[in-house]
């Protein structure tokens, strides 16, 4: 072993190990918080639509300054609800983005609706506004844009499009929550908020996670929140009154508590995140064989990931070689959804979306989260260089 590894095990052994999402040490830091509001739960035996779900309902709103936040039981079904209390109709057309988790495409079929896909930025990773316009058709009901990674769609120009062909914008922002989104006029609106529809999941990873699974969804419209009401509890008006087709997707009272906790620490969640972002931005700006996220004017920044693009990098290698040193480092997206099995349609081909398809191959995101120490930083990034420069 030459000197080098050996002062890398050195440092290695006397460092906290390095997650991708730290959930223990954040839980350590408020674990008497969390503790006591759990506890108090139990006691209550009050588990399923008891207090501390109307007490986060309403200080989600107030956070978000929405007029109505439907909570239910993950983000998943927070897009179904959102979908059917719109009344959209087998073979209506929904558009979305190629780069993006399963969930956003598999409700739309799971519903007997048609996804059409499109490309994205390739400097942003979000929906190419242009390409939705392109893929409108008589049949298109709905836009479903993704705030991937923690940054907005460009939500001006995407109400824009759905004002001109008069469709529904349900905005997917499970991994953007607490971001902020700035009107040419200078007025800003949280994401989620901006569209007819916002949904958003608590899945333990995001940047707002319970311990478990959870989700909500938000609207201004008062009318459509009691639908997405009703349809979130068997379609029901009141106790055996079922107006509409609905489903059972409940948040429980403990994981409301935990939010409750955990939403009055969201913003500091997000500086931290912004804080280890702008190291990773110092250590790697400059580097001719990586591609550091783009901020864009009319957002902020949450970090649900921090990703990376390689040019000319064996990425398996260096995932390895991090690997081998404790560092993770994940792949968001690895296949396209138009190359997914489950999503095979005659409408798309390989090459068909050459964006989604060059970053599902040259990203990478690396550790991300609130308990990110500047001495795992300076190794996580001493260790990208090494590799590169190697």
């Amino acid at each position: 072993m030459d000197l080098c590894c050996i002062f890398d095990a050195q440092i290695f052994s006397l460092m906290k190990d390095i997650q991708m999402v730290d959930l223990k040490s954040q839980y350590n830091k408020i674990q008497e918080e969390i503790d006591t509001a759990v506890l108090n739960v139990i006691r209550s035996t009050q588990y399923i639509n008891g207090p501390e779900v109307k007490g986060f309902q309403k200080e989600l709103e107030n956070y978000l300054d929405v007029k109505h936040v439907i909570p239910c039981a993950n983000g998943t079904d927070a897009l179904q609800i959102a979908m059917m209390a719109l009344d959209l109709q087998p073979g209506d057309e929904v558009i979305t983005s190629n780069f993006t988790y399963v969930a956003t495409a598999e409700v739309i079929a799971l519903l007997n609706l048609k996804p059409v896909l499109v490309d994205v930025y390739n400097d942003t990773f979000d929906i190419d506004v242009e390409a939705i316009e392109r893929a409108i058709t008589p049949k298109t009901k709905a836009i479903v844009p993704v705030h991937l990674f923690g940054q907005a769609s460009n939500m001006e120009a995407i109400l824009e499009v759905s004002k001109k062909h008069n469709l529904y914008v349900i905005e997917d922002t499970a991994q953007a929550i607490g971001c902020d989104y700035t009107f040419k006029d200078g007025t800003t609106k949280k994401v989620g908020t901006i569209g007819t529809i916002g949904c958003t999941s608590f899945f333990p990873s995001k940047n707002l996670g319970c311990y478990g699974d959870g989700g909500a969804i938000f609207t201004n419209d008062d009318e459509l929140a009691k639908k997405l009401r009703q349809t979130a509890n068997h379609g029901q008006s009141k106790q055996y009154i079922h107006d509409r087709v609905g489903v059972n997707s409940r948040l429980d009272s403990v994981q409301a508590a935990i939010l409750r906790i955990k939403l009055r620490h969201l913003d500091a969640y997000s500086e931290a995140r912004n804080n280890a972002a702008s190291f990773y931005d110092n250590a790697f700006k400059n580097h001719p064989s990586l591609k550091i996220p783009k901020r864009v004017a009319f957002s902020n920044h949450v970090f649900h990931q921090y990703t990376l693009q390689l040019k000319n990098v064996n990425r398996d290698e260096m995932r390895e070689f991090l690997s081998n040193k404790g560092v993770p480092a994940m792949i968001y997206y690895p296949i396209p959804l138009h190359l997914q099995e489950a999503y095979t349609d005659p409408r798309y081909k390989e090459g068909d979306f050459p964006v989604t398809e060059k970053l599902c191959e040259c990203v990478v995101s690396l550790p991300m989260q609130t308990e990110l120490d500047n001495e795992q930083l300076n190794f996580i990034t001493q260790s990208v260089l090494e590799f590169l420069n190697k």
